[in-house]
């Protein structure tokens, strides 16, 4: 079997409203798909993380740089592959833009496997630990608004993705320590006393801020605290750890096994969040996961994008084993984008239905069998919002 052609398909459309996160305000909705074809009539399916502008500089990337180095060879050669696209572009980046594009080539050639084996990628990868995987939605975006009606507003849509079933939730902040608390205390009230919620910071404080929201989320009882500081910032992450009890979580911005090794040996996550579409594919995600249980971390999956990335996802959570193990173990759990996505929602031919999973199974989400990831994406819904770029 040989690789014939891989074509990057950005996707686009204006979503119903604007939202935001720490760093940037947007208002339409990107996805980058990635189809690798074969002499055998088999093609396979993956995604890149990237959203915008970064999904067509990314495009460029995966078809006219790792294209040219990997046309002619076996799909079934992955690792082969990885290190000789790994190899060639490390003079030019051992992460960012280019692990994003060979994420997106590494899964496809997965997915290729998968159904060239007909098994789906949890048997690819061992086997399945457990059949389901609780959910649970993050919402609570940022607008801009006052923050007394940002409040407001946050504290309703908690209560909204906790009554849907999810089995927690996760809020934005960015406005500054003392406004996001507010937040927060929103969040917490919208919820209730009981039920778990988690706050992502997109890397938006310093130490010293991070302490003070920190500090308050202690007294909130929030589940954990992500992307509290940089990535770069390897002894903020440790002294956030130490000095605090919340979980400090992060790594979605992390690339390659290298840059995970040194997060992971200066102990500062209580958990990790690798994203299979940035750090290198599925290749480099399973040797990223061994190097965070080999340091007694645990992993829930960083999920961003189309039903590709959410597909992919519930395999690897699939195939991840129990830290530690025990009769009753600590669970990963299923990110999942409650605000607009068409790209999850409609991309494929027999849609994922999350929602109404988490609706009828008390918060869980079954895994899919068919081979390869398991899901086909529809190319007319594909023709109707890919840009050309």
């Amino acid at each position: 079997m040989k690789i014939t052609k891989i074509i990057s398909h950005v996707l686009r459309y204006d979503m119903p409203e604007v939202l935001g996160y720490s760093q940037q305000y947007y208002d339409q909705r990107t996805a980058h798909l990635v189809e690798v074809q074969t002499d055998q009539g088999i093609t396979g399916w993956g995604e890149c993380f990237g959203p915008g502008n970064v999904a067509i500089s990314n495009k460029s990337i995966v078809e006219t740089v790792i294209q040219p180095i990997i046309l002619g060879l076996d799909p079934v050669d992955r690792d082969v592959i990885w290190h000789k696209v790994y190899n060639l572009l490390r003079d030019h980046g051992q992460g960012g833009m280019p692990l994003q594009a060979l994420s997106g080539v590494d899964i496809a050639l997965w997915d290729i496997a998968g159904k060239l084996a007909d098994l789906p990628l949890h048997k690819l990868l061992g086997g399945a630990h457990r059949t389901s995987v609780p959910c649970y939605g993050y919402g609570m975006m940022l607008r801009d608004e006052p923050v007394a009606d940002l409040a407001a507003r946050f504290e309703e849509e908690a209560a909204r993705i906790k009554d849907i079933g999810f089995s927690a939730t996760k809020m934005k902040t960015g406005f500054g320590p003392k406004s996001d608390v507010q937040l927060c205390e929103a969040v917490r009230r919208g919820v209730g006393d009981e039920y778990r919620f988690m706050v992502d910071a997109n890397h938006a404080y310093t130490t010293s801020d991070a302490f003070y929201v920190g500090r308050a989320l202690e007294e909130l009882d929030a589940y954990w605290f992500e992307e509290p500081v940089a990535p770069e910032d390897l002894d903020g992450y440790a002294e956030l750890r130490r000095g605090l009890t919340v979980n400090i979580v992060g790594g979605e911005a992390v690339f390659n096994r290298w840059n995970w090794r040194i997060l992971l040996e200066r102990r500062g996550l209580d958990i990790a969040q690798p994203e299979v579409c940035a750090l290198g594919g599925i290749s480099e995600y399973t040797r990223v996961l061994a190097l965070c249980h080999a340091h007694f971390t645990p992993v829930v999956n960083h999920v961003w994008g189309s039903a590709i990335a959410v597909a992919t996802n519930l395999h690897l959570l699939a195939a991840m084993p129990d830290l530690p193990g025990s009769l009753h173990p600590w669970e990963p759990m299923l990110e999942f984008d409650t605000t607009d996505n068409r790209f999850r929602d409609e991309l494929l031919t027999a849609p994922l239905n999350i929602q109404l999973q988490v609706k009828n199974n008390a918060g869980r989400v079954s895994i899919p069998e068919g081979p390869g990831i398991g899901v086909e994406p529809d190319r007319d819904f594909i023709n109707r919002f890919r840009i050309d770029a």
